[in-house]
């Protein structure tokens, strides 16, 4: 059985920073594309980012453009995001996902692509 299990969130001042880890187990991912993607509340569930082998791409939304970037270790089957210059604004449940086939287009930030979910994340920033 698969599962991704998301940890790192928590309370951390603007300004602050934190780095979100997803260790995924029951089958590797590694050449397989593993996300994340973020819903705060009263929102619709969002893009951050994700990676393929060691590429890694980040929503350009001024929103998060220039603050998040995005790594795996495939040895540990993890893949990492790290946040910094946190807002209020990105207060959120973040949640990591993978894609379970293999896929080699630009539509990363479509949510149908990953057949894969971890349970979430809260991060809260507070002003």
């Amino acid at each position: 059985q698969v599962q991704l299990v998301e940890s790192g969130g928590g309370l951390v001042q603007a300004g602050g920073s934190l780095r979100l880890s997803c260790a995924a187990s029951g089958r590797t991912f590694s050449g397989y594309a593993m996300g994340w993607f973020r819903q705060a509340p009263g929102k619709e569930r969002e893009f951050v980012g994700a990676i393929r082998w060691s590429v890694g791409i980040t929503n350009s939304a001024d929103s998060m453009k220039g603050r998040f970037a995005i790594s795996r270790d495939d040895a540990k089957n993890t893949v990492y995001l790290q946040m910094n210059s946190l807002k209020p604004e990105d207060t959120a449940v973040y949640y990591c996902a993978a894609m379970g086939r293999y896929y080699s287009g630009n539509y990363y930030h479509n949510e149908a692509l990953y057949q894969y979910w971890g349970q979430g994340t809260q991060v809260t920033v507070s002003s």
